[in-house]
């Protein structure tokens, strides 16, 4: 029985073999559990659920990760752009440009500046767009005790 090579299932039951070694016994392929099929047969069973309400905290924390996922997204792809712009010149060109337009020699575009303020502005716009979430959560949640909510079907894949 201390056989390392020997794997057994105690819950299952154990039939014995030639020469004292157990074995499981497996049920027949016919009564192994499947996906299960209606009562019509072929068709996949299906259900309706009625949504009736909406946790207004599940909602905030989920809506601070999603905007905050956004936020990272539209950083990084100014980011990209103003290194695309650096590269090609046109950085230096709209400076140049800003200095004979308004005779300020001391103007230059500083991109830590800018992108210092647009995380504090996107920070700001994850915050508020999740408590607008939150909001509409609340107001989903009033209109669902009156009208009863939002009826999905669930299905069964085939």
């Amino acid at each position: 029985m201390d056989d390392p090579g020997l794997a057994t299932d105690p819950s299952a039951p154990v039939s014995e073999r030639a020469g004292g070694v157990g074995a499981v016994v497996r049920p027949p392929q016919s009564a192994m559990p499947g996906p299960r099929r209606g009562v019509h047969g072929d068709r996949p069973r299906q259900t309706r659920v009625v949504l009736r309400r909406v946790g207004p905290w599940s909602v905030f924390k989920f809506s601070l990760l999603f905007y905050f996922c956004i936020m990272l997204v539209v950083l990084l792809a100014l980011a990209m752009l103003y290194a695309v712009l650096g590269a090609v010149g046109a950085l230096d060109s709209i400076t140049r440009l800003a200095r004979d337009l308004f005779a300020d020699q001391s103007f230059a575009i500083h991109g830590s500046w800018i992108f210092a303020r647009l995380t504090l502005v996107g920070l700001a716009m994850v915050l508020v767009w999740s408590l607008v979430n939150v909001f509409v959560a609340f107001l989903y949640n009033l209109i669902s005790d009156v009208l009863g909510g939002v009826e999905v079907t669930l299905a069964e894949r085939k």
